[in-house]
């Protein structure tokens, strides 16, 4: 298990006194392409939110290259090389698409080859077309494409993606999904969240089943496309 790169185990997080995880467990490794389904209200953003520390678990472990996380504050664990792409995009209305993206650009890694705007440009050729423009004035896939673009700029060791393609028209959101697959390609560690369970058995390399607050199965592509009952059971599919 050298090269987990992110461990979640017996994670147990409250909203108020409403319990909302009930023992998430999980492990991503270094390189893999990993996802969380299920059901809408099954606990997969609440885990997200408890990674970031953006929600503080009462109980559990969660550790990222090593290092605990659950006593770091959020902006602490983003530094640490998370790379979010948040449920609803949330990106900043009165910045320019520019803006946006160079607003938290750093390669605290120092990763020889970083993200740069133009390296986010030619993955996402419409956000050069759209420098200039604003981010509350890009249609729903631009903000995606954005929100993504803003993550890369990171140079994340970890990219979330929560929600992935939700809402967005199918040419884009088959664009997203080549970008996902080119990131994969060039070693991306990445966690997605997304309904569209067809694009992420061809990509994903294992997967974890989310229900009632904690992963009640995991698995690789292959051994979930072999048992189409799970799908029926835990996502309706």
């Amino acid at each position: 298990m050298s090269d987990v790169l992110l461990e979640i185990r017996d994670v147990e997080t409250f909203y108020g006194s409403s319990q909302a995880l009930f023992g998430m467990s999980f492990a991503v490794r270094q390189g893999e392409f990993a996802t969380l389904i299920g059901r809408n209200g099954m606990g997969k953003t609440t885990t997200v939110k408890s990674i970031m520390g953006l929600l503080r678990p009462r109980a559990g472990r969660l550790t990222f290259g090593g290092r605990e996380l659950r006593a770091m504050p959020a902006y602490r664990v983003a530094q640490l090389g998370f790379g979010l792409v948040p449920e609803g995009r949330q990106v900043f209305p009165n910045l320019s698409v520019r803006e946006n993206l160079i607003a938290t650009a750093n390669n605290r890694a120092r990763t020889p080859d970083p993200w740069t705007l133009e390296r986010v440009y030619a993955l996402f050729p419409r956000l050069r077309e759209r420098e200039r423009n604003l981010g509350a004035n890009l249609s729903g896939g631009e903000q995606q494409m954005l929100a993504i673009g803003r993550a890369l700029m990171t140079n994340p060791r970890l990219l979330i993606l929560d929600e992935a393609t939700e809402g967005l028209a199918p040419l884009i959101r088959q664009e997203i999904w080549d970008c996902l697959s080119r990131l994969k390609a060039a070693g991306q560690t990445i966690i997605v969240i997304d309904k569209n369970i067809a694009s992420l058995l061809k990509l994903a390399d294992n997967h974890h089943i989310v229900e009632k607050g904690r992963v009640v199965w995991s698995g690789s592509s292959a051994s979930l496309r072999a048992q189409p009952d799970l799908l029926h059971k835990y996502v309706g599919v």
